[in-house]
């Protein structure tokens, strides 16, 4: 009688949506050192040293600091291993990717007035992936408590429920569907139920995973029969970047000091697919239960922004080098389409019961909301010896209870949250290099402190790097690999079944970056 089958389509636009969350902000406010390979090498410890394209990434004086003027381009590889932990259960799970990381060019102008106190000029414009969005990941094992239904019941029962009739809304008919319905009434009819609410009640309760408990109440049970255990599995496959196109313009004051600014214009592209499946063997001989389902998500985000960076070096002497920065939050215009099904199948003590067919799949089109990550203050000292190698150390701090959505009566709960687990970071790069005759040899060390304050749902990140340079003259060629790897929480629902699969995250990046000299 019932195995449910969501497969056709509904589409509908909503204006206020809440579907967005902590993890999905931190997606877009955490950054990691990408760039060229010498970059790389040196884990991005170049705020006091300049003389790089990514370096204006972290210190904009930097671009001044080139004695020629120049154009580069960047190939990466990259290989993030997840291994998962899931009650007991260990699985793993591998994603490889190749791109083009940077690509950039600088400008050097001499000043010609011997008189003038400003040296020099310099003008850069440098993309960069400052985030690398693939990633994969599996999570299985049998959970000993709890089941997805109290998902779908945390939406269908919070507020004082939502009314039965919003559930029943099938497509075909008058009303096209459940959004549409919502929007054409007066917003008193039903002041507690968001559309979001509301699709996540209809979702579970046309699956057959909840039933009407008290309808005159607007209350609902679970469908799924307790009592037992509930073999769980979740993938999920991430496909996207964060990119950062940079305006640079710097200027050298005398011989000591270097002023630089950054405009910089941000790119989101992501795409982000999950599938949750669930079976029990649980007791069925009271009434028809669903025995087993599969909950497909497929997210796709996209959307620009804009920051600014204002940075300083200062040069007591020829082998001291400090360096200040200050890079803004970021203001992203965000839009999201969220497509939602659900494959369900019921048995009872007479056996699997018989195929009932009901639509639809469900694509969201949210109004397009904002995001203000958080803003950040790098210092930095380098050490030069002459022309044979260098050692180099940022410190940088970075608020993460700062990031927030707009409009904030939308979002006031999210970024509340965020305010209160959220936490300000400590980042720590240390780079070296050294020279051989035509030969550079480069390493890095980078920890970074978790942004949660419990610093267990996401941990800090250790990262070492390497890495080597060739100077032909008027092209260089270089060559880095780089690591890191952090331990996280991966949640697969953002309320009412909070359980989650440990994750330990290994990345790996090999970068190759050809310069030439103009």
């Amino acid at each position: 009688m019932k195995k449910i089958v969501l497969s056709a389509f509904i589409f509908f636009t909503i204006a206020s949506s809440n579907a967005q969350d902590i993890n999905d902000a931190l997606r877009y406010a955490q950054d990691n050192p990408t760039g060229t390979a010498r970059f790389r090498a040196m884990s991005g410890a170049f705020g006091a040293l300049g003389g790089d394209l990514s370096s204006l990434n972290i210190n904009p004086a930097g671009s001044v600091i080139f004695a020629n003027s120049q154009v580069g381009i960047t190939l990466g590889s990259y290989n993030v291993k997840n291994n998962s932990n899931y009650f007991g259960t260990s699985t793993s799970q591998n994603d490889n990717s190749l791109d083009i990381s940077q690509a950039g060019a600088v400008y050097v102008f001499e000043n010609e007035d011997s008189k003038s106190d400003w040296k020099k000029f310099a003008l850069a414009l440098n993309y960069e992936n400052t985030k690398n969005l693939d990633n994969s990941i599996f999570s299985a094992g049998t959970n000993p408590t709890n089941s997805i239904d109290g998902y779908f019941l945390s939406y269908a029962n919070q507020n004082g429920g939502v009314p039965l009739e919003l559930l029943q809304t099938q497509p075909g008919e008058s009303i096209q569907s459940l959004y549409s319905y919502l929007g054409s009434l007066p917003s008193f009819e039903y002041p507690n139920v968001n559309g979001y609410q509301a699709q996540q009640a209809m979702l579970g309760y046309q699956a057959f995973i909840l039933n009407e408990n008290n309808p005159a109440n607007n209350q609902y049970n679970s469908g799924i029969a307790a009592g037992g255990n509930y073999y769980q599995e979740y993938s999920m496959q991430a496909n996207g970047y964060n990119g950062k196109l940079s305006f640079n313009a710097s200027s050298q004051y005398k011989d000591k000091l270097f002023f630089g600014i950054n405009l910089n214009s941000h790119f989101v592209d992501y795409t982000q697919s999950t599938s949750f499946f669930e079976s029990n063997n649980n007791n069925t001989s009271a009434n028809d239960f669903v025995q087993r389902l599969r909950f497909n998500n497929d997210l796709y985000t996209y959307g620009n922004g804009f920051s600014f960076q204002l940075g300083t070096i200062f040069k007591p002497v020829q082998e001291i080098r400090f360096g200040f920065a200050y890079e803004s939050p970021t203001w992203m215009r965000l839009n999201d389409e969220l497509s939602q099904s659900i494959v369900s199948v019921s048995s009872s003590s007479d056996g699997e019961l018989q195929p009932d067919v009901v639509n639809p799949q469900i694509t969201t089109v949210y109004e397009p909301y904002r995001l203000q990550t958080p803003g950040k203050w790098t210092g930095s000292f380098a050490y030069v010896f002459g022309k044979k190698g260098l050692i180099s150390v940022d410190y940088a701090l970075k608020d993460y209870s700062k990031t927030k959505y707009s409009p904030n009566n939308e979002f006031s709960a999210t970024n509340n949250l965020m305010s209160n687990v959220l936490d300000v970071t400590n980042e720590f790069r240390l780079g070296a290099e050294y020279k051989i005759e035509r030969v550079s040899l480069r390493a890095g060390y980078r920890f970074e402190q978790s942004p949660y304050k419990n610093g267990e749902t996401i941990g800090d990140l250790t990262g070492y790097s390497g890495g080597l340079g060739y100077n032909f003259g008027a092209t260089k060629l270089d060559l880095s690999y780089s690591f890191y790897q952090r331990d996280y929480s991966q949640q697969f629902f953002s309320q009412g079944f909070t359980d989650s699969s440990r994750i330990n995250s290994k990345n790996n990046t090999i970068s190759l970056t050809v310069l030439f000299e103009l």
